[in-house]
């Protein structure tokens, strides 16, 4: 039976990586759930992992959040921008991942700034920085999991 539990924890742990390319799959829900299954059927996690998972996890919530308004801000951008930015990654998600995640949300926020202030280099400026922000949240997003999967495995071998 724990073999089985073993199987559902590690193909939870790598559909969370699945969901940095396909956003409509919750990440960190699907990492905790691999936590959880493997506290109530299998043993114990220390207080601190919880309260530093916990952290973590805020963390990931907000990275998204964070870099895509520091980049779009910092190069202009408007709050329309910044949602299309997400309506992109979310649209881009279906259409031919992983490419969809980068080429949709850059046109989405270079037509928004076009559109808005008839200026093709502010408008490419700030598409970029939308793409960067992605980017950079979803590595950031890929270390904290790797890290927090890591902390597990320290955990229950220790």
């Amino acid at each position: 039976m724990s073999i089985l539990i073993w199987i559902f924890i590690i193909a939870l742990f790598v559909l969370s990586f699945v969901g940095l390319i396909f956003p409509i799959i919750p990440s960190v829900l699907v990492l905790w759930g691999g936590f959880l299954l493997y506290a109530f059927m299998l043993g114990s996690l220390s207080i601190w992992f919880w309260i530093g998972a916990g952290l973590l996890t805020v963390i990931i919530l907000c990275a998204d959040i964070i870099a895509s308004q520091y980049f779009v801000k910092k190069y202009g951008g408007s709050k329309w921008g910044e949602r299309m930015a997400a309506v992109g990654v979310i649209i881009g998600s279906f259409i031919y991942p992983p490419f969809g995640l980068i080429l949709v949300p850059f046109l989405l926020v270079f037509i928004t700034e076009f559109s808005s202030s008839k200026n093709g280099q502010h408008a490419c400026k700030v598409a970029v920085a939308s793409l960067i922000a992605f980017l950079s949240s979803t590595f950031a997003k890929f270390m904290i999991q790797l890290i927090l999967i890591a902390w597990f495995m320290i955990e229950i071998i220790w």
